[in-house]
């Protein structure tokens, strides 16, 4: 923990990382852990949601699920920690693969969502972005996609497996990782790419590296620092323990 809050004492422009370790104190399941959503259902690709009604069925009826759990999900201690680094002018960018919009609640404001959003549908044919409770109560009144009023398909705004990455929302995480003075990976496995290549780009440019996480993670070897245990715990402790920047 001392180390920790040397590292950020001395850093100004940290780049944050973080995955859905950091999201589970506040209900929402992670996906590779032990109870993880793909231990109990196969994601759809999105390949196969463009080509199938009964994929795109599944797809729905799949997020529908989890509709109010992520609807209703609040901030826990873990998020107010990162907001209050960024409000300490600690943080350069946040750059997250979750899509639950916990971050912007609890206060961080340069967020990067690499894998998108739940908070909107997307058409899959205009781009047309809305809020997501009409097209829930749709699928539910008629168990079938629901269909933009340009025809195309939707779905929610997050990346499938087989989408192609955000263009922008990348080049903006590498970006803030080539300026940043200290990578903090949290409640993440690392396993995902192109998402977990940020951090290491901070590594590549000779600066610090830490990374939180309950479990292994792929970056276990290169980190400068490796804490095991509760974010929940970890992060409001450490940020506790800081001094406040001069200026």
């Amino acid at each position: 923990m001392e180390k920790l809050i040397s590292l950020l004492n001395d850093s100004s422009r940290a780049l944050l990382f973080t995955g859905a370790g950091i999201s589970t104190g506040s209900g929402i399941p992670d996906f590779r852990g032990p109870k993880g959503i793909w231990k109990k259902r196969k994601p759809v690709y999105f390949q196969d949601f463009m080509a199938s009604e009964d994929a795109r069925v599944e797809y729905w009826d799949y997020k529908l699920e989890g509709f109010e759990q992520f609807r209703d999900a609040q901030p826990n201690a873990a998020h107010l920690a990162l907001a209050e680094l960024e409000r300490m002018g600690r943080v350069n960018t946040l750059v997250t693969q979750n899509i639950d919009g916990l971050h912007q609640d609890a206060g961080n404001t340069n967020v990067i969502e690499l894998h998108g959003t739940n908070r909107e549908i997307e058409c899959t044919k205009c781009g047309e972005r809305t809020p997501p409770a009409p097209a829930f109560e749709e699928f539910k009144k008629t168990k079938s996609c629901p269909l933009c009023s340009c025809g195309g398909f939707l779905k929610s705004a997050t990346i499938s497996f087989g989408q192609a990455m955000p263009e922008t929302e990348v080049a903006r995480a590498f970006a803030a990782a080539a300026e940043a003075d200290l990578a903090i990976s949290i409640g993440s496995t690392l396993e995902v790419q192109p998402a977990s290549l940020v951090p290491l780009q901070v590594v590549e440019n000779g600066m610090p590296y830490v990374v939180i996480n309950q479990g292994e993670t792929a970056h276990d070897r290169l980190a400068t620092l490796r804490l095991e245990g509760d974010v929940n715990k970890i992060l409001p402790d450490a940020v506790a323990g800081l001094r406040e920047p001069r200026g």
